[in-house]
């Protein structure tokens, strides 16, 4: 299990937006790790990711910097009552 506390972002095109938050890569060895034994498109990771008492499962992808992108779907925001900058604990378990 990974686990990452993050503040919670939020992007837009003008069109719509999504919530995510970004797994640093120090905590992401263990998904590169995985991804390179389990290959997917764009190499993605499957998840399943618990805050508080909400649990979902979903894809991180990698970015650029060297960590991964994780969604956060607008339901989970909603159960677990978060907003765009608020500090998230986010357990990933690799699936």
């Amino acid at each position: 299990m990974i686990t990452v506390t993050q503040p919670l972002q939020y992007w837009s095109n003008g069109e719509g937006g999504s919530h995510f938050m970004t797994i640093p890569e120090a905590e992401s060895l263990e998904i590169r790790a995985h991804a390179f034994m389990n290959p997917r498109g764009f190499r993605s990771v499957r998840v399943e990711c618990t805050i508080d008492d909400v649990t979902w499962r979903t894809s991180v992808f990698p970015q650029k910097s060297g960590g991964y992108f994780l969604p956060v779907k607008i339901e989970v925001c909603r159960r677990a009552g978060l907003a765009a900058g608020d500090d998230v604990h986010v357990e990933l378990d690799l699936l």
